[in-house]
């Protein structure tokens, strides 16, 4: 068997206006205090590759524009709707009255592990937080979620990449909701 790897322009891909235009996931992606611009980039890409809604920068995250998120963005700054809020419970808050259901992505008591996720009978569209590097999501915003999503690890480590584990997430998630 021979493959052949694709050259760039053979690659279909939609231009800024079109992607603008086109249905998306939805699914709403919220930093909470995300503070490496390499990490926010990588989401703002993440996001793009498979059409996420809407992203919400929160707290202390770094905001387009910035020559640091472009680098690992490429441009997905440009082509993905974001939001800033000051407090990430104040985007919650905002989600909630546009019928989001909130799922943080975090090791916690009752987490659901992200292979067992089943999207909400009736939910409208989700939000999955993201937290921090090092201290992960607010005790206060898993206050106001509906629940947790874990990414099973099997390594010593006890955790992922935040945009490592938004990539998986992600992946999976919109899988669920565009089946």
């Amino acid at each position: 068997m021979s493959i052949r790897k694709l050259k760039t322009i053979e690659i279909q891909r939609l231009s800024l206006d079109a992607y603008r235009q086109a249905s998306k996931t939805p699914l709403t992606v919220v930093l909470d205090d995300v503070r490496s611009m390499h990490n926010v980039g990588s989401v703002f890409r993440t996001c793009d590759a498979f059409r996420i809604e809407r992203i919400l920068l929160c707290g202390i995250t770094p905001m387009p524009p910035s020559a640091e998120i472009h680098k690992t963005a490429l441009g997905a700054e440009d082509s993905v709707e974001w939001m800033h809020f000051d407090r990430c419970e104040d985007a919650i808050s905002w989600l909630r009255n546009h019928n989001h259901r909130i799922y943080c992505l975090e090791q916690a008591e009752g987490s659901v592990d992200l292979d067992s996720f089943i999207v909400p009978e009736g939910a409208d569209a989700l939000a999955l937080v993201l937290g921090n590097e090092v201290k992960g999501v607010h005790q206060s915003v898993i206050d106001l979620s509906d629940g947790c999503i874990e990414i099973a690890q099997y390594g010593t480590k006890h955790s992922l990449n935040v945009s490592v584990a938004a990539g998986i997430a992600i992946y999976s998630i919109t899988k669920l909701l565009n089946s």
